[in-house]
């Protein structure tokens, strides 16, 4: 495809304290839109803490493209609720993917991102160095709602015959 850097594989790990939007519980799912991108995990039923583990796929074409989280309840007979939305910013992780390091140690920092008004981390995230990858792990407080927060990862994908990141200005 056409004007495709690389991929972004996206591990959707777990959520925690989701509120409830049926009586006592929810069944949470995740949304997931990057540009014109639109993804999405299982349903976890009855559970305010799920497990997804799931592992969803993205393109990129432009690196300031946040990937768009929506956390939903699935409800059977009227409009699923929203539980909650994070942005993730690619861009400070890309940078790290663009050094184009070699050979570090397992578990080697790479770099840490703060949180700050402008990302929805809850805590520092680290670029971490694994198996020959760098992969950042991410806590995301949700936005719009009163408590929730995901765990994420992302790890970059090169792709044969495609520019990558050397000529992508940051």
């Amino acid at each position: 495809m056409e004007g495709i850097l690389g991929l972004i594989k996206l591990r959707i790990k777990r959520g925690t304290n989701l509120i409830a939007r049926d009586a006592r519980s929810s069944d949470p799912y995740v949304l997931v839109a990057m540009g014109e991108q639109k993804l999405k995990t299982d349903v976890v039923k009855d559970n305010c803490n799920p497990e997804w583990n799931e592992e969803l796929t993205l393109y990129i074409r432009d690196v300031s493209t946040p990937i768009h989280l929506t956390v939903c309840d699935k409800d059977t007979f009227t409009v699923d609720d929203e539980m909650g939305d994070a942005d993730i910013d690619i861009k400070p992780y890309l940078h790290c993917v663009k050094m184009d390091l070699k050979d570090l140690p397992y578990g080697h920092v790479v770099k840490q991102i703060q949180p700050n008004r402008s990302n929805c981390l809850t805590e520092e995230s680290s670029c971490i160095w694994r198996n020959g990858k760098i992969i950042q792990e991410m806590s995301l407080r949700l936005r719009n709602v009163k408590s929730g927060e995901i765990i994420v990862e992302i790890e970059w994908v090169n792709l044969p015959h495609s520019k990558g990141l050397s000529e992508v200005e940051f």
